[in-house]
């Protein structure tokens, strides 16, 4: 189906569905790449002076992507606020240990960081830039890196 685009505004209402689902499929990635190191953080040590409730290990979230400002937005983030079973511990605090490598506040030798390798893996070594860039290019665009 042919499309007249005259002006800013129709392009964007163009673009937006194609933004909306790209977005999303770049969330997706995050998300499950930060469950991904969640669960190697679970993995990789088992404490003795607790019982684990797993909240933190079902803190992930993904909210799916909807159109903002032109273009689109997504968010993948921990729920700390959701963890409250914990003993002298916030959720929070919890969540800041899990990205310093600490279980439980102790410093233990399997660290994965959380967050900082999420972002490492996704963002930092470009691979959600590659997604993009491959997402367009099967839309028609012609993107060059």
């Amino acid at each position: 189906m042919t499309r007249h685009i005259s002006n800013m505004n129709d392009l964007e209402k163009a673009l937006q569905p194609m933004l909306v689902k790209m977005t999303d499929k770049l969330a997706e990635r995050v998300y499950e790449t930060l469950n991904y190191f969640l669960q190697d953080y679970y993995e990789g040590w088992e404490p003795d002076a607790y019982r684990r409730t797993q909240d933190f290990l079902r803190s992930v979230v993904k909210v799916d992507a909807i159109p903002y400002k032109g273009g689109a937005k997504a968010s993948v983030y921990i729920d700390y606020e959701g963890m409250n079973n914990y003993v002298n511990a916030t959720g929070y605090q919890v969540a800041q240990w899990a990205n310093t490598g600490m279980h439980g506040g102790l410093s233990v030798s399997h660290k994965p960081h959380i967050w900082d390798d999420t972002m490492d893996e996704t963002v930092n070594n470009g691979t959600l830039l590659i997604m993009a860039l491959k997402y367009l290019k099967s839309k028609g665009f012609s993107v060059r890196k």
